[in-house]
């Protein structure tokens, strides 16, 4: 079992980062797990930070949640680098993902990214000029083969799409906020 060391008890990071809401949204999740696992409600904590850092994880936002965990700051480093829902360099406040595994290419995925790109005017892995949209690169799979081709707005799916709908969707995301 983990034991935390006197210096990893300094919150001080947390608490300058990390928000009221934040902070509530991550005693929920603490709340799941027994204390010696702490480390359990790691996900959750990255995900929170991360909406309240316009949609990236920053070193110090990292560290904040490691500390505000007590647990090693390499253990949030670890997970964040490792899972594409997040994001480690400062990217568009809204994500769009398209699947472009074997069902999504058998069914049109190919389309559906070139009709993103065309509408935003960018390619996978970049962000619109005025940081509003990213272009995920490439998803492998996102568990969603029966709707192929996929597209992950935000993390909410939209499937069976045709190049008409990627435009309706993205102009609406463009007009949001």
């Amino acid at each position: 079992m983990y034991q935390v060391n006197p210096q990893e008890k300094d919150k001080t990071l947390a608490n300058e980062l990390l928000t009221a809401e934040t902070k509530k949204h991550i005693d929920g999740w603490l709340k799941k797990y027994p204390i010696d696992q702490r480390r359990s409600a790691i996900i959750g904590a990255l995900h929170a930070a991360q909406e309240q850092n316009e949609g990236w994880l920053s070193k110090d936002i990292m560290t904040a949640v490691a500390q505000y965990l007590e647990i090693p700051p390499i253990w949030a480093y670890e997970a964040a680098s490792f899972y594409s829902m997040f994001h480690t360099q400062s990217c568009g406040k809204h994500k769009v993902s398209i699947c472009t595994n074997i069902s999504c290419m058998l069914n049109g995925a190919d389309k559906v990214v070139a009709a993103a790109e065309k509408n935003l005017g960018i390619k996978l892995g970049e962000t619109t000029k005025d940081g509003k949209i990213m272009l995920v690169k490439e998803e492998e799979c996102v568990a969603a083969c029966v709707g192929a081709p996929v597209m992950l707005v935000d993390g909410h799916y939209h499937e069976k799409l045709s190049e008409d709908e990627v435009n309706r969707l993205l102009n609406e995301l463009q007009e949001k906020d």
